[in-house]
């Protein structure tokens, strides 16, 4: 049980080789903690100021006075990877599987079979990205008062049943009611997930396991396409079309996933016991100390509240005011844009330049693009981190991207099919800093509830973006789409002030806040803790990362 806070513990860092001495100071410059991951200065003051909520579900294991040793925490980390970060890439896996598979469906004449052209394929993919958006802050409202790990796996179940379903489809009415309610029940699961992981690891940690869950969203591309080279080979058996064979067995396989995590998930780090997972559980007590005084001596915000309780209308309303967040929906609206009309068209674009549907899933397909794709996500992501920069390491996705689109649109019309293919495969390997960027959005939060918010609406915003992407290339600029690619690279050239902007403002506000902290006494920050109203990231004593 927790001791006096009197004599609390200095923080213990993400970042094993740095003393434990190291953290005890009551001052840090912004460099100190954005090094050690930290969200609040002050850090001798956190025990005493920052404590959880009696109903917060880790505080029988809160102890502001606990030490342990850098390798303990570096094991128990190693423990949470395989037992939770793995199963949700594995969820996220099943997730992609059905959102994707329509690719490979159009490589075998799914169009054509049910009397649609590339328009009505456009209004699909539009009409899903739209449901999925709309639902995006709803399913994260309702994973925040049912608790994730009881919320996605219904989630997982639910969407399988209708894609299978697909597998009956017969125009582009039913194309359409099924692209709207795959993209209603898939709608926030991403962001589920994220406040998930967050319930596990700190701040600094965050960004390497979302970019494996990345990871496995792209090897999902791999995977699914030596599926599709298989499963797609059954068409006319039982008179069926391949895709509609791809579509219910796919279906299938997610279903068994969602079932199986419903069991599987734990609600928190301190209440792993249950008859699936053992009754003792998958952690020790002080195993259990570890994880809750780590988490909270990271960002004391989380034990703010607990993993069962939902969002007033005013806590709301309170997260979508939150002008600190703008700067990363915007990006959110943008950044993607460029890649991902190539991303979604690849596989037409190979076809109408007289590749086979087998080849357009196997040999040249989009694998040697997502082989370039992850080394490049994981090769940033740990880049920001190490170097301590992240807007400026997602400016790079943009300088990529620029000379490709420029020579994909100055590219003769009578060019060899591979140069173009050469290109589009580095578009879609693109250096993708989604996971920077979404941790971003989590770390700058500053509350349980404001992390809510703002992870399902960064993640709105990036629909939103894919909504418009879908549009960009068009029937009647086909197969070259000169206009489409005129535009991406004027959005490309937006994309690089907004990067710039976004670390501008953080850096300023920063400056500002640390010009005001610095210049108190150690009786005025106490005063400060003790009686402010402000909460989380507009706080004095928080500090954004960029």
């Amino acid at each position: 049980m927790a001791k006096s806070p009197l004599t609390a513990a200095p923080p213990i860092a993400v970042v094993p080789d740095v003393a434990k001495s190291d953290y005890s100071s009551e001052n840090a410059s912004e460099s100190e903690l954005q090094t050690t991951g930290a969200t609040f200065s002050g850090a001798g003051l956190k025990a005493r100021f920052y404590k959880p909520m009696d109903q917060y579900e880790g505080k029988h294991r809160y102890d502001p006075d606990f030490v342990w040793e850098p390798e303990e925490e570096r094991k128990v980390v190693r423990k949470i990877d395989k037992r939770i970060c793995t199963w949700v890439c594995l969820m996220f896996f099943a997730l992609q599987l059905d959102r994707g598979n329509i690719s490979q469906a159009l490589s075998d004449n799914l169009l054509k079979d049910l009397n649609m052209n590339t328009n009505d394929y456009n209004y699909g993919q539009t009409i899903f990205l739209g449901s999925f958006l709309a639902a995006e802050l709803p399913s994260q409202l309702i994973s925040k008062k049912l608790g994730p790990d009881n919320w996605i796996p219904i989630q997982m179940v639910s969407w399988s049943l209708v894609a299978s379903m697909q597998a009956f489809l017969s125009g582009r009415k039913s194309f359409f009611a099924c692209r709207a309610l795959l993209g209603l029940i898939e709608g926030g699961f991403i962001p589920d997930n994220i406040l998930y992981l967050s319930y596990f690891y700190t701040g600094l940690e965050l960004p390497a396991r979302l970019s494996w869950f990345w990871v496995s969203y792209q090897s999902t591309q791999i995977v699914s396409a030596f599926f599709a080279f298989g499963i797609l080979r059954l068409r006319g058996h039982n008179g069926m079309s391949g895709w509609r064979w791809l579509f219910a067995l796919e279906g299938m396989l997610t279903g068994l996933i969602g079932i199986i995590s419903y069991f599987y998930l734990p609600p928190s780090p301190t209440q792993t016991a249950s008859k699936f997972r053992g009754k003792d559980g998958w952690f020790n007590e002080r195993e259990e100390k570890i994880m809750v005084n780590r988490i909270l001596r990271d960002d004391p915000s989380k034990g703010d509240m607990h993993n069962r309780q939902a969002l007033s209308p005013k806590m709301l309303w309170e997260c979508l005011k939150d002008y600190h967040m703008w700067p990363v929906f915007i990006l959110g609206l943008t950044w993607l844009i460029p890649t991902q009309p190539m991303t979604s068209y690849l596989t037409l674009n190979l076809k109408s330049l007289g590749f086979g549907t087998f080849e357009t899933n196997l040999l040249t397909s989009k694998i040697p693009a997502y082989v370039i794709f992850i080394f490049q996500l994981l090769f940033w992501t740990w880049l920001s981190e190490k170097i301590n920069q992240r807007f400026l390491i997602g400016l790079c996705s943009q300088i990529w991207v620029f000379p490709l689109l420029i020579a994909l649109e100055c590219l003769s019309k009578n060019a060899s099919p591979w140069s173009r293919w050469a290109i589009s495969t580095l578009i879609v390997g693109h250096p993708y800093v989604h996971a920077i960027i979404v941790a971003i959005t989590s770390r700058n939060a500053g509350t349980v509830r404001t992390r809510t918010v703002a992870s399902a609406m960064y993640n709105m915003c990036v629909q939103a973006s894919s909504m418009i992407s879908q549009n960009i290339y068009r029937e009647d600029d086909k197969p070259l789409y000169r206009r489409g690619n005129k535009v991406l690279i004027g959005i490309t050239v937006l994309n690089f002030f907004l990067f710039v902007g976004a670390k501008t403002y953080y850096v300023f506000v920063n400056k500002r806040r640390n010009k005001i902290w610095d210049a108190m006494s150690k009786e005025e920050k106490e005063a400060y803790l003790e009686t402010t109203s402000d909460k989380g990231n507009k706080r004095l004593d928080f500090r954004f990362a960029h």
